[in-house]
C-alpha cells in the first residue's frame, strides 16, 4: 500500500541532513509540546522494541498511527531498523478493514482495537497479528478481558514522547498475563517522594524523566503498575480522589462514553463531575438511561456532585481524554 502524506513528510526528514526530527508530544495535559529528537537516539529504541518482541528482517509491519506523533514515527523507524516490509494504511478507526496481507508486528490505540473487535472479519486479522503493542490510552478491563485467550503475543506500552515511545510492556493473554510493565533492558526505574514514577534510560534520552504517573513496584522491585496521573487527583473534603479509579468504579453503570473532571467549590475545595456524552448511535440519552452506584458503594466523598451531558468529550488528537480542556469545559457550563 502506498505510504501516507504523513509518512512521506516524516521520511524526508528522516532522510535530510539533519541528526534530529522534531515531534510533539499527544497534549493530554494541556498544549502539545515541539521536541527535537536525535535520530540515533530513535534508532536505538526501535532496535531495542524489536530485539525484546524477537522481530526479524522481512516480517511485515502495519502502520496504521498518524506519523504526526511519536507512535507513528517509531513504526516507521522500528521498520527500517529491522528491514521489515511496512504496510502502510490512513490512520482510521478501523485499520484492517482494507488489509489482506499477514501482519507480523502491529501497534494500535485502544480505540482500534476494540472497534476490530466488534466487526468478525477484523477480530479474526486481528487475532492473526504475531505481536500486537497497544499504546496511546488506558486499557480498560472490558479490553482486556476480550483479548486474554488470543493465540498470539499482545502487549500494553507504557511510554511517552519524550522517551521516544514505550520503555516497557506488559503481557495482555496468554499465561504471563499480568497488571505489570516490564522494563526495557537498560531502563532504570524508581519513584519519588510523590510516589511518581522516575525513568533514567539513557540510550533514548539524556535527561532522567520525572513523570506525574502515580506508580509501585511488584514484589521484584523492578516491574510497576500504573495507579493514576497526579494531576488526576480531586482533594474534596481533605479526600484525594483518584479520577482513572473513580472512573474505573463508574464505568459498570455507565453505558456511554464519559469522563471525569473537576471543578473548584467553596466548601469542598475541589469536587469531582461527570462529563456523559449525549451523542451515542445518533439517540439522545437522559440521566434514566443508567444507575449510578449508591453514594454508599463508592469511598467518602467520590461521588461526582455534578453531572453534565455535552455533545462531545473533549479528547486529544491521539485519542486521549483531554484532561485541561475537560476541566475548563466543565467551569464554564457551571458558571
Amino acid at each position: 500500500m502506498p505510504a501516507t502524506e504523513a509518512t512521506n513528510r516524516f521520511l524526508a526528514a528522516w532522510n535530510d541532513a539533519s541528526d534530529k526530527v522534531l515531534v510533539h508530544t499527544s497534549g493530554s495535559t494541556g498544549k502539545p509540546k515541539p521536541l527535537w529528537v536525535e535520530k540515533r537516539r530513535m534508532l536505538a529504541s526501535a532496535r531495542i522494541t524489536c530485539d525484546f518482541l524477537g522481530l526479524k528482517e522481512g516480517d511485515t509491519a502495519l502502520l496504521c498511527l498518524s506519523t504526526d506523533f511519536i507512535a507513528g514515527k517509531m513504526m516507521v523507524v522500528r521498520a527500517l531498523e529491522r528491514k521489515m516490509r511496512l504496510i502502510t494504511v490512513e490512520p482510521s478507526g478501523h485499520p484492517l478493514a482494507s488489509v489482506e496481507q499477514p501482519i507480523d508486528f502491529a501497534a494500535m490505540v485502544p480505540m482500534q482495537v476494540y472497534n476490530a473487535l466488534q466487526v468478525p472479519e477484523e477480530r479474526d486479522k486481528l487475532m492473526r497479528i504475531k505481536h500486537l503493542i497497544i499504546g496511546g490510552g488506558a486499557i480498560d478491563d472490558d479490553l482486556a478481558q476480550a483479548l486474554k485467550d488470543f493465540p498470539h503475543f499482545v502487549w500494553s506500552t507504557y511510554g511517552m514522547t519524550e522517551t521516544l515511545s514505550h520503555i516497557a510492556l506488559r503481557r495482555l493473554n496468554g499465561a504471563e498475563a499480568s497488571s505489570y510493565y516490564v522494563p526495557f533492558d537498560g531502563v532504570d526505574v524508581s519513584l519519588n517522594d510523590d510516589h511518581c514514577l522516575v525513568i533514567h534510560a539513557p540510550h533514548v534520552c539524556n535527561e532522567v524523566i520525572v513523570t506525574n504517573d502515580i506508580a509501585e513496584f511488584g514484589p521484584d522491585g523492578r516491574c510497576f503498575r500504573i495507579l493514576g496521573r497526579k494531576d488526576n487527583v480531586i482533594c474534596s473534603g481533605g479526600i484525594k480522589i483518584q479520577i482513572e479509579e473513580l472512573e474505573r468504579l463508574l464505568k459498570p453503570h455507565i453505558p456511554v462514553p464519559f469522563m471525569v473532571t473537576k471543578v473548584k467549590d467553596e466548601k469542598f475545595g475541589e469536587v469531582g463531575v461527570l462529563l456523559i456524552s449525549r451523542a451515542t448511535d445518533s439517540q439522545s440519552i437522559s440521566p434514566s438511561s443508567f444507575l449510578l452506584p449508591p453514594s454508599s458503594s463508592l469511598p467518602n466523598y467520590w461521588s461526582p456532585r455534578h453531572i453534565l451531558f455535552v455533545d462531545h468529550l473533549p479528547m486529544t488528537a491521539t485519542g486521549k481524554p483531554a484532561r485541561k480542556e475537560a476541566e475548563e469545559l466543565a467551569r464554564k457550563l457551571l458558571e
